[in-house]
């Protein structure tokens, strides 16, 4: 007895293999045209209230990145998870400590609380997006290497970042104004006095630049 011999025949001569064919191809069909008859009115119409799209494109450290991004999507995770990007660190994840602070539109946010669709259409800037083309850093990086201003320095991006975009409002602050600006930062190590001290040499190496 072949194998196709053994296969019990359905109704109508055709075999259990053929009827399950069938039912896929009738169901694929199906699916066709409920597909079809959705694009067709949808045709010309915009998204329906509180819709999100999902693929968007973002300007990111002077580059747009197209990303699919969930409604729901806060920009660290998909800075760090969609793009890469891990500088930006997450830390509390509720806005307290800023080790998620990057630059929107040149002022520091807590990327952790941001939306990532309501920065459509907004300058992004990470930590990575700081040196220069050919890899020189940015001042206040190169501030900190000759302060040695952290210790294990996982809030280091958001302190910098935060100091930048304040050096940007006020690039001659004394130690107490710069020291209010990168108060929204928290650093457990607690290494306050070396932080300051390397970003106030920051703020002077801005000031040299400059000039």
């Amino acid at each position: 007895m072949t194998f196709q011999e053994q296969i019990p025949l359905e109704p109508g001569n055709k075999s259990r293999r053929t009827f399950i064919k069938m039912v896929i191809a009738s169901g694929a069909a199906v699916s066709a045209s409920a597909y079809l008859f959705r694009g067709s009115t949808l045709i010309g119409q915009g998204s329906l209230p509180g819709a999100v799209e999902r693929l968007m494109s973002l300007n990111v450290n002077g580059q747009m990145r197209r990303v699919d991004v969930m409604k729901q999507e806060t920009l660290a995770m998909t800075l760090r998870y969609k793009l890469g990007l891990t500088g930006t660190k997450l830390g509390c994840d509720r806005s307290e400590c800023g080790a998620c602070t990057v630059l929107i539109d040149d002022v520091p946010h807590y990327s952790c609380s941001v939306l990532t669709h309501t920065v459509r259409g907004k300058s992004i800037q990470t930590i990575e997006g700081l040196e220069r083309p050919d890899g020189t850093l940015h001042p206040v990086q190169q501030a900190i290497i000759d302060e040695q201003g952290f210790q294990c320095a996982f809030c280091m991006s958001g302190f910098v970042m935060s100091a930048v975009g304040f050096l940007k409002t006020n690039p001659n602050p004394t130690r107490e104004e710069l020291a209010h600006g990168i108060s929204g930062n928290l650093c457990r190590c607690a290494d306050y006095d070396k932080i300051l001290r390397s970003m106030m040499r920051g703020a002077a190496y801005m000031q040299k630049t400059t000039t």
